[in-house]
């Protein structure tokens, strides 16, 4: 019988300090370093994907190819980017020095709709490479593009 309680109870046990630790590292914020690495990740990752969507539109078209890079994107996109760009991460080191101007922290800046335009191509160019032509495809690819463009002109700091 002891066994047995010893076999119950280590689970319980095991499960309330998993719980317990968990919710300590919950109350404690991301360092601004950490989030300013994950926006880097993150756009390192937008960016090899539209490159691998612009190889497929500008040669051999590929539309499984597509469909993978096109959904990545939408992913990163939709998937609360914003958050990143959090209060504190103005200047600071990620993986490299932070390339975001302080005009986009800035009270009243376009980066929300700027990031709502990105959501809203992304997502369509999602669709699009999932149900139609190449040359959609490219047209589409064109108009997420300038949103990315838009945005790194006002608030990227040039190489």
């Amino acid at each position: 019988m002891k066994n047995h309680i010893k076999l119950v109870t280590l689970p319980i046990l095991a499960s309330s300090l998993v719980a317990v630790s968990l919710s300590a590292v919950a109350q404690q914020a991301p360092k601004p370093e950490q989030f300013i690495k994950w926006r880097q990740s993150a756009f390192q990752v937008v960016a090899w994907s539209t490159s691998r969507i612009k190889a497929n539109v500008e040669g051999q078209y590929n539309k499984e190819e597509v469909v993978k890079a096109a959904n990545t994107i939408a992913a990163i996109a939709n998937g609360g980017l914003g958050s990143l760009f959090a209060v504190g991460t103005e200047t600071g080191r990620g993986w490299h020095d932070t390339t975001a101007k302080p005009a986009l922290f800035a009270t009243g800046s376009k980066v929300g709709d700027y990031a709502a335009a990105f959501a809203k191509e992304s997502t369509e160019l999602a669709h699009l490479a999932a149900s139609s032509d190449q040359a959609h495809v490219k047209e589409q690819f064109g108009k997420l593009s300038s949103t990315c463009k838009t945005c790194h002109d006002d608030y990227k700091v040039k190489d």
